[in-house]
């Protein structure tokens, strides 16, 4: 390996520094051997006993270094902080960006030639790559993989849609309180993240269109023998890329945003991936706006037949060709050419692939939708963009106008939406306020606003729902989301009032709030802001920085990259003379 490798800054020199750089890791019980010139390779682990989606990521790194040991490099792990979406409040993606900058300093600050990021629950996978995206030293992901399938009643249950799906039911008197114990016992069957299309599964399918991965890695579940066999793959494999110094930057290409693009359309996947890679594509100075998301979705149909879009577990999509079996029928939209991260373009890496399945892989003259799965609404309701999965959402629906039931904020919502006197029919639509990034904060997973118990009693099924807050990517209905300008910042969502109209378009892309621009005009001019929720720490600096969702949500100062840090911090910020 001829490259000048950042961790000989560290432990090549003979002086007083480098004798300690080495004797301290020495005293892990390493021998001088490991200092002879191997490449250093940071296992980034977000494993922790919060997050059962990431509890088996121990394993997972000890195959990765075990393939770092062969290939001739000297792997040190290291853990940052674990964002585990079911426990974290009041939400994980408060704290997507604080992960992106421990992942991004991380490998600056430490002597690393190359990193694998071990990452499985949803907002872990975009921090990582946002944070190698920034750092720029060659990256490789392994994503974590599913759970298996939930089993109940000889049910096949998704965690997460089936979850929700089943609580209205007990909401609604149709389930008892026995059976629901009966399925908590058994939706969650094992380590690794949601079961369905999810965020989770969205962002490591990303992640894999994007080249980041190996092929194949995205789908494998996360307790199959062969989810420590691609790990030990990607550790042989991250040696080479430091030798051949393939670095995010020559892999995470406009042409490769595009890609993955392509596939969250084709997969139906999360509303929340727009967010993420926006805000990836920001951290390599990508423009990325929405409309690109609305012209890449009327080319590409849905051909995952996979929850909450369609009918199958991510353990039938794995298991009937996964990710480069979609990437292959879809091949006609993508950029066969781009790089990816075993060193062969992505045209390369699909060939030997096939379906076989057609239950679960539709063929593209057989789609499960017409179109991509997501969709970007404009209107004066939404001029900055809003977003609707329109293959989980009801068709009667795609096409609405109904008054406004109106909730301030999400305290308001869990107070009032079953109340038995609210003033609501299966014709209104649901609006949430203040549930945006500055304004929950955070932007949580409030979207999904349930439906009034009244109206559940009733046999209704789904209504249109709207905030400018974010879904699960486990979520279904005709729900609306990130409605930008969010109501925290004076956006038109703020000034809504019960009873007032809007209309739903999906096929026009247009949210409308009915009202004159004068009346709308006026309304905004009496307006005033909500105090702000923090006034110290992280919380406040993410206040003062955070972007809209149209935007990413990352924070200001963090968009695109410093070339000056290629630069080690020991050139750039010498030891102490001796």
């Amino acid at each position: 390996m001829n490259l000048k490798l950042r961790s000989r800054d560290w432990f090549g020199k003979d002086d007083r520094w480098g004798v300690a750089h080495r004797a301290w890791l020495r005293a892990e019980g390493f021998s001088e051997r490991v200092f002879e010139g191997k490449p250093v390779i940071g296992v980034c682990n977000s494993w922790s006993e919060l997050n059962n989606c990431n509890a088996h990521l121990r394993q997972v790194a000890e195959a990765v270094k075990r393939g770092v040991w062969e290939a001739g490099g000297f792997p040190l792990e290291f853990c940052t902080i674990s964002l585990g979406e079911m426990l974290m409040k009041p939400t994980t993606m408060l704290y997507r960006n604080l992960m992106a900058m421990e992942v991004e300093e991380c490998i600056r600050a430490y002597p690393l030639d190359g990193v694998v990021l071990l990452c499985g629950c949803d907002k872990t996978t975009p921090a990582q790559l946002m944070g190698a995206a920034s750092a720029d030293v060659p990256a490789l992901m392994v994503p974590g993989g599913p759970m298996l399938r939930g089993m109940w009643h000889g049910t096949e249950l998704g965690s997460g849609t089936d979850v929700r799906r089943f609580w209205e039911e007990v909401r609604a008197g149709r389930l008892s309180e026995e059976e629901w114990c009966e399925i908590e016992s058994c939706v969650s069957r094992s380590a690794g993240h949601c079961t369905v299309m999810g965020t989770a599964s969205t962002m490591a399918s990303l992640a894999e269109a994007l080249g980041m991965t190996l092929p194949g890695a995205a789908d494998i579940p996360a307790v199959d023998s062969r989810r420590l066999s691609i790990a030990e793959q990607s550790g042989r494999r991250i040696v080479e890329m430091v030798g051949e110094d393939l670095r995010p930057s020559q892999i995470l290409t406009p042409h490769a945003v595009e890609n993955a693009i392509a596939l969250l359309m084709a997969l139906g996947g999360s509303t929340n991936a727009i967010i993420h890679l926006v805000a990836i594509a920001g951290r390599l100075g990508i423009d990325l706006p929405l409309s690109r998301f609305e012209e890449i979705s009327r080319t590409i149909p849905v051909v995952a037949n996979v929850k909450p879009s369609g009918k199958f577990l991510m353990e039938d999509f794995s298991y009937a060709g996964g990710v480069p079996a979609v990437l292959k029928e879809i091949a006609f939209r993508l950029h066969l050419d781009a790089i990816t991260a075993n060193g062969k373009t992505l045209g390369e890496n699909i060939g030997r692939f096939a379906c076989f399945n057609r239950e679960v892989i539709k063929p593209l003259s057989q789609p499960l939708y017409p179109e991509g799965g997501l969709v970007v609404l404009g209107g004066n309701l939404a001029p900055c963009g809003a977003v609707i999965k329109q293959s989980a959402s009801s068709p009667h629906l795609r096409r609405h106008k109904g008054k406004a039931v109106v909730f301030q904020n999400n305290r308001d919502l869990l107070a009032r939406i079953d109340d038995p006197h609210l003033d609501v029919d299966e014709d209104s639509i649901l609006v949430l306020k203040n549930a945006g990034p500055r304004g929950a904060p955070g932007m949580p997973e409030w979207g999904h606003l349930p439906i009034p118990a009244k109206l559940l009693k009733a046999g209704v099924k789904d209504m249109v729902r709207l905030s400018d807050a974010r879904i699960s990517g486990t979520s279904f209905g005709t729900i609306v989301v990130h409605v930008s300008p969010e109501a925290a910042l004076g956006g038109a969502l703020a000034i809504v009032k019960d009873g007032d109209e809007i209309e739903l378009d999906v096929s026009e892309k247009r949210l409308e709030l009915l009202l004159p621009d004068a009346e709308i005009k006026a309304r905004l001019a009496q307006w005033t802001p909500p105090a702000p929720h923090y006034s110290r720490g992280y919380g406040k600096m993410y206040l003062e920085h955070i972007l809209q969702a149209y935007q990413g949500c990352d924070f200001d100062f963090l968009l695109g990259r410093d070339h000056g840090d290629d630069i080690s911090p020991l050139q750039k910020f010498p030891n102490p003379a001796l």
